[in-house]
């Protein structure tokens, strides 16, 4: 009798402490929240994650009055799963690459992410480094991700679903496609142009949206070190991180969520003045913008420094000249 009351006493106090231990998890990250976007969207392809990846933007958010506090692993595979279902909802295989490196025992480094209300924190990773996508289909794409690493995958945050048109991989001779080789990925470098013409590439890049082109004499660290919030993020974490800020600053560059000035596109566009030593220079760009109504000037003053032989552009200035 004393031991079926032990029995009973220990069962409750294993319930108890396992709905505790419930509650103070859902209380830690019930005010989380996981988003997933495309991140410089394209057509897609069966099959190779190098020359076409499917870069997806995770953004993680604390929507709560308290401080949110996770775990994110140096190897993203170790804090979140995709899912890609068809539209019968089967659900497509893991790759080799995550599957080993899950089942291998090795040491799984990570840091301590801080959000306060209303903050976010956001990265990119390659869907086809997760999921073997073999076959032209449309899929749906879900995440989870692990605030306490995947270990500890018991518990997770949803993420929103995406839909996913994946194409027949197009032939070599079609003429909508061009292969992206070696070759071709060796053309697009810089030159060692006057100041003036790579404020003219520049700009003429963005007229066309040429977004690789665009960047080519972009310092894009500079120009992220511009806002302070983000320049104090980036001095404080490693080398790894400081290169998903970058990517993620560009990304936000193209969808115009920042730094409206710098990727405004111009109707036309006027270089007027070019002064530069060895080292450091200005160009002086007088610049209109198309409105239904009214042409809108400005004076752009691009300014310019030397790296490698190479002229870049660091920073920038804007003053408005009026409408026309």
């Amino acid at each position: 009798m004393k031991n079926c009351k032990l029995l009973v006493i220990i069962s409750t106090l294993l319930i108890f402490g396992q709905t505790l231990f419930a509650q103070r998890n859902n209380s830690d990250f019930s005010n989380a929240s996981i988003s997933i976007k495309y991140y410089n969207r394209t057509i897609y392809y069966p099959g190779d994650s190098v020359d076409n990846p499917v870069n997806i933007h995770v953004t993680v958010k604390n929507n709560g009055p308290e401080t949110l506090r996770f775990k994110l692993a140096d190897d993203r595979m170790f804090s979140i799963d995709f899912h890609v279902y068809t539209v019968k909802n089967n659900q497509l295989q893991l790759t080799n690459q995550i599957i080993e490196k899950r089942t291998t025992n090795q040491t799984v480094y990570f840091r301590e992410i801080a959000l306060e209300q209303g903050e976010e924190y956001s990265f990119v990773e390659n869907l086809k480094n997760y999921i073997s996508i073999t076959e032209p289909s449309v899929y749906y794409v879900e995440l989870s991700f692990f605030p306490e690493l995947y270990k500890s995958k018991y518990i997770s945050l949803e993420s929103n679903r995406l839909t996913l048109e994946v194409r027949p991989s197009p032939s070599a001779g079609s003429s909508s496609f061009i292969p992206v080789s070696t070759e071709n990925i060796q053309i697009l470098k810089p030159e060692e142009l006057a100041p003036d013409k790579v404020v003219e590439q520049t700009i003429i890049a963005r007229q066309k949206s040429l977004w690789d082109q665009y960047f080519l004499y972009m310092d894009v660290e500079s120009l992220l070190k511009r806002n302070s919030n983000l320049k104090r993020k980036y001095m404080t974490v490693s080398a790894q991180e400081r290169e998903r800020m970058l990517e993620n600053y560009k990304g936000d560059l193209m969808q115009s969520r920042i730094e409206n000035d710098i990727i405004a596109v111009p109707e036309k566009f006027q270089i007027e003045k070019t002064t530069y030593t060895p080292t450091e220079g200005n160009v002086v760009v007088t610049e209109w913008f198309k409105y239904p109504n009214y042409h809108e000037k400005k004076s752009y003053t691009y300014k310019v420094r030397q790296k490698e032989g190479i002229w870049i552009i660091y920073d920038y200035t804007v003053v408005n000249l009026g409408t026309e």
